[in-house]
């Protein structure tokens, strides 16, 4: 699950951090990165937790209706939304649990949050044209729950505030987190049962040893990459930059220099998105018009072999 650009922007961050911090232990400093990556997966569990927390809400108050419609005699009420069976798979995943399980992950402290976002969910136009269908497949209620995250949880303020106060870390995560939870969303099929799988951590070790020769190039480098800035910033005061767009930038360039196989536009396009992100309005021109030059003129002095597109112009 941890991708390319959840780790970018972490070592945007943590390096940002390093320079902050009075104590400059590299060594210290990527063990707190990697901690920090582990936490969006964590987020990722936490998120996918909440489907089987707002249908055991549901449950509750399906106890009290049928309690109700037994004493007067009247029509059981449905099930089906509380009794969901794609919920019903989530809420047995193994996988899942045994993450939840380990990192005491939980939305049991936020029950008030739990039964306002099933009171949305019930009054919203989603739910009711769920409950009127007469499609009574596995399909459907993977779909509705697809729409619901969609639209009820992945812009919600009320989630945006306990994950500030859970964690430090998660905030700036869910966008991408979102992404990753509607992808599973869509994944889960009914005949794997408990075991369906999640996505992993990491997709492969090679993720994390971009994240740590990332994060090393760039600060055991500094020097060698503010350099090339320096000579490249003619058009631009370079000391009057922002701290943090050179800190992209010089990222950006152990990127290019590490690792051959990532092509220049991409490296250049990807850490223009991050300082929209992080730094000024204006960052992003600026961070273009350096790092390109820089990567022709590393191009052209042989020490970086690498085809140079003919232009660059993420701003397009």
């Amino acid at each position: 699950m941890i991708n390319r650009e959840i780790i970018r922007n972490k070592v945007v961050q943590l390096t940002y951090a390093y320079y902050q911090n009075g104590n400059k232990n590299i060594d210290s400093a990527e063990k707190e990165l990697l901690f920090s990556l582990s936490k969006a997966y964590d987020l990722y569990a936490y998120m996918l937790a909440l489907i089987p927390a707002v249908a055991k809400e549901s449950r509750k108050y399906l106890e009290v209706a049928q309690s109700k419609a037994q004493r007067e005699g009247t029509k059981m009420p449905s099930q089906k939304f509380a009794y969901n069976r794609f919920a019903i798979q989530v809420e047995q995943n193994t996988s899942l649990n045994d993450i939840l399980e380990a990192k005491k992950i939980s939305w049991n402290d936020h029950p008030e949050f739990v039964n306002k976002l099933y009171l949305q969910i019930i009054d919203s136009q989603i739910y009711k044209e769920y409950m009127d269908s007469s499609d009574d497949s596995y399909d459907a209620d993977r779909e509705l729950w697809r729409k619901l995250y969609r639209t009820l949880i992945e812009n919600n303020e009320g989630i945006d505030s306990i994950l500030e106060e859970e964690s430090l870390y998660w905030n700036d995560d869910k966008e991408i987190v979102d992404t990753f939870v509607v992808k599973t969303i869509k994944r889960f099929d009914e005949k794997a049962g408990h075991k369906q799988e999640i996505l992993p951590e990491y997709a492969s070790e090679e993720d994390i040893d971009f994240a740590r020769k990332l994060f090393r190039a760039a600060i055991l480098n500094a020097d060698e990459y503010q350099h090339y800035m320096g000579e490249m910033s003619r058009n631009w005061d370079f000391n009057r930059l922002a701290f943090m767009d050179v800190i992209i930038m010089q990222i950006a360039i152990a990127e290019m220099m590490t690792f051959p196989g990532i092509p220049i536009n991409v490296t250049i396009n990807e850490y223009v998105e991050i300082a929209k992100l992080y730094s000024t309005p204006r960052s992003g021109g600026y961070i273009n018009g350096i790092l390109d030059p820089i990567a022709r003129m590393l191009v052209k002095s042989g020490r970086m072999l690498k085809a140079m597109p003919e232009r660059n112009n993420p701003e397009k």
